[in-house]
């Protein structure tokens, strides 16, 4: 037996498990679950306190690689996913050059060989990520692309996007969209509203989201076609996109636990790690995506991990949008949702993990005998705080940094094989 855990708590609503029980691994692949009296190469004792999720899926970063490898490469990007109990990560293509063709996907899935975790690299929609011209879809599926998006930016030809959703009818792909619209944000920083104008700042109408959301559920309406949502961050979108599951659209959407843990307000400290895109909203917002979170209108909790610079974040007009949160996705969540009482660890469970990979298309990672051995082991209780400097992450832009969180990855198993060990 390569590896024995014993007494932990195995959390899956695909099968229905969640008790305390023994799980042996040979070769990769789950081979027992229960009372287990066997010997093997490597123990894990959970001492009945430690829980076990099936392993982690953000479908949502930014490794910035190729191109902008300072900020982080593939590598480090997996390092920080490893660390916060993910087994796989989807990363958007906004890289330099962007992810527009085979060449690109053939050298993420390169250097994902040497992570020991699952790296699926996103396919842009349009060639260059300018808007202009469709990639062709065909070929990134070929080379194992399995979402196309121009993350980072709008498809603002609403033509040209309604023709890439149409296409994933045909090739099973399916559609992420950013949905802000640029000109309604015109150079806006941070949410528009009270704060914004306290600062003396350019907001961002919360008009330039629920507009983008509102147009994407008419298109693939139009097409009969699914498209995910990124990052849904106001009560307006939630309101369009509970009201488009009703009538049986094909949407899924997802959020980033800043969205339900803070609001608008941390921008008075004028500090740039509080920035990201969409922005922090008021107390309605987060209230309203807490909410959808808990009634599963939103479908997953992903990170959109986007490491900045350290001299990139300090100034507080100029800096670049986005914040890093591989590392504390699941403790801000456990922290928040769990602790609180507002969800069990099986609603975790299905939004970190089981949901983002079904959107995916991917193959489902169950605790089950006979399944590949991907987990998630963390220990619910144990308390910390978040120290930049501490993070695997090359870059510290931490919306959680200086918080006390309740929970934290103890181990992350991929493939059998353990790749994370606090």
């Amino acid at each position: 037996m390569d590896l024995l855990i014993k007494n932990v708590r195995a959390c899956d609503p695909q099968t229905g498990l969640d008790e305390i029980t023994d799980i042996s691994v040979e070769n990769g692949k789950i081979v027992s679950i229960g009372k287990i009296n066997r010997s093997a190469v490597k123990v894990i004792d959970g001492m009945s306190k430690l829980c076990a999720l099936p392993g982690l899926f953000d479908m949502h970063v930014h490794f910035r690689d190729p191109g902008l490898t300072y900020k982080e490469d593939i590598i480090s990007g997996a390092n920080a996913a490893k660390a916060g109990g993910f087994t796989g990560v989807a990363c958007m293509p906004n890289t330099k050059p962007p992810v527009d063709n085979a060449e690109t996907v053939k050298y993420i899935f390169n250097e994902a060989k040497k992570t020991g975790i699952d790296v699926f690299p996103v396919g842009c929609i349009t060639k260059g990520m300018k808007g202009e011209e469709l990639c062709d879809f065909d070929e990134l599926k070929e080379a194992g692309v399995k979402a196309i998006s121009d993350d980072g930016r709008p498809v603002e030809n609403a033509e040209l996007m309604r023709q890439a959703i149409e296409s994933t009818n045909k090739n099973g792909l399916i559609v992420v969209s950013h949905c802000e619209d640029l000109k309604i944000i015109n150079g806006g920083i941070i949410n528009k509203g009270k704060i914004s104008e306290e600062l003396g700042v350019k907001g961002m109408d919360r008009a330039s989201e629920d507009y983008i959301t509102a147009r994407e559920i008419a298109l693939a309406m139009s097409c009969n076609a699914r498209v995910h949502i990124c990052h849904v961050s106001t009560k307006g979108s939630v309101n369009i996109i509970r009201a488009a599951k009703k009538d049986g659209v094909k949407v899924t959407c997802e959020t980033a636990p800043h969205y339900f843990t803070y609001t608008d307000e941390k921008l008075l400290s004028r500090d740039a790690d509080y920035r990201m895109s969409p922005p922090l909203r008021t107390e309605e917002d987060r209230a309203a995506i807490e909410e959808a979170v808990l009634d599963g209108t939103i479908d997953c909790i992903i990170t959109d991990h986007a490491p900045h610079a350290a001299e990139e974040k300090s100034d507080f007009e100029k800096a670049p949008n986005g914040v890093v949160g591989l590392e504390t996705s699941l403790a801000a969540t456990l922290t928040k949702l769990y602790h609180t009482g507002k969800c069990d660890l099986s609603k975790i469970a299905e939004i970190m993990s089981v949901n983002p990979r079904k959107i995916m298309g991917l193959e489902p990672i169950r605790i089950a005998v006979g399944e590949r051995c991907d987990l998630c082991i963390f220990d619910p209780d144990y308390q910390w705080e978040v120290i930049p400097e501490e993070l695997n992450s090359k870059s510290k832009n931490s919306v959680f940094k200086g918080e006390k969180l309740k929970g934290k990855n103890i181990y992350t198993i991929c493939k059998g094989k353990i790749v994370f060990a606090l």
